[in-house]
């Protein structure tokens, strides 16, 4: 069976409204599920952190007091966590949604986590006639905030094509991979370039410092050539401002990182430029900036020793 594979037009706003459960409200769930409610569907949520508690009811977004309560009030439940194991605890755990699941319930997971525990996760459900769709994203707070996600999906064709009409409310572009673990394994090939991009651009403009160039001027030029990318639009001037303040907070790139090279050593891979960037994510945390932007990098970079003369 073929799916569409670049699902970018608008979603159908002749769609029946479903209930929809929640479970994830951090800085990218919360307005994920605000545009569903804005979309017409019944929103309920579950929420660990009892800070996230407070607007729920004025958000028009009901409470359920664990996952398996929510599971038994919705058609489809949707998880923006932050790791396998958060993923499995809260779907598959002593009070996960599978312990409220009626058979049919579709499952729909926006965190990034490894594929192999999205494989597993999906297996486990299947066998209670559970439906589940790895959909890692890509576009930060922002895209968030403004239903510009780029969504990567895997999944059967059966549950993607279920889940679709809210993928697309949540982003601009929606591409379903193949079979589960498909999504988390685009998400980790994306965080890999973006971050050793990232990177790069971090050493460039530590030499171009180190040379007396006017940075601004320099990322011009870059861009204006083969250099130039939406990273080095968005992270260069942060780094020329020396503006930290988190897009999307330096932890989670080094989580995901972890990630890709686990998978990299199951796939029996050797990443070295994802080897060398985990390093530096590692240093970065061990300074303490985890919960700054990830064009902390740069500092990473200049609170390290100089090389030796050659």
């Amino acid at each position: 069976m073929t799916v569409d594979p670049s699902a970018t037009h608008p979603a159908d706003p002749a769609g029946p409204p479903l209930r929809i459960g929640f479970i994830g409200l951090g800085a990218m769930g919360w307005p994920m599920a605000l545009h569903l409610r804005g979309a017409g569907h019944r929103v309920s949520a579950w929420a660990r952190n009892p800070a996230r508690l407070s607007g729920l009811a004025d958000a028009g977004l009901a409470l359920l007091p664990s996952p398996a309560e929510l599971a038994r009030e919705v058609d489809v439940v949707v998880t923006n966590v932050t790791s396998t194991a958060d993923v499995r605890q809260v779907l598959l755990g002593e009070q996960g949604v599978v312990h409220g699941a009626a058979a049919g319930l579709l499952c729909i997971d926006h965190s990034t986590i490894a594929p192999r525990g999205a494989r597993e996760i999906a297996a486990e459900l299947a066998a209670r006639r559970v439906g589940f769709v790895d959909a890692p994203v890509s576009g930060g707070t922002q895209g968030a905030r403004d239903a510009t996600l780029s969504i990567m999906a895997g999944g059967s064709p059966e549950d993607f094509r279920r889940a679709l009409p809210l993928l697309r409310l949540l982003g601009r572009s929606v591409t379903y991979l193949g079979p589960s673990g498909s999504g988390q394994v685009c998400k980790l090939c994306n965080q890999l370039v973006q971050v050793v991009t990232i990177q790069g651009l971090a050493e460039a403009m530590r030499l171009g410092a180190a040379e007396g160039a006017d940075l601004p001027r320099l990322l011009q030029a870059l861009g204006a050539g083969f250099a130039g990318s939406r990273m080095l639009d968005l992270m260069g001037p942060k780094m020329a401002a020396r503006d930290f303040a988190a897009g999307i907070q330096a932890r989670l790139h080094a989580k995901d990182f972890g990630l890709l090279l686990e998978a990299a050593a199951d796939a029996g891979l050797a990443l070295p430029a994802a080897a060398l960037v985990h390093r530096q994510l590692q240093d970065l945390m061990r300074h303490g900036w985890g919960g700054d932007d990830t064009s902390s990098l740069l500092r990473v970079l200049e609170a390290a020793r100089p090389a030796p003369p050659a």
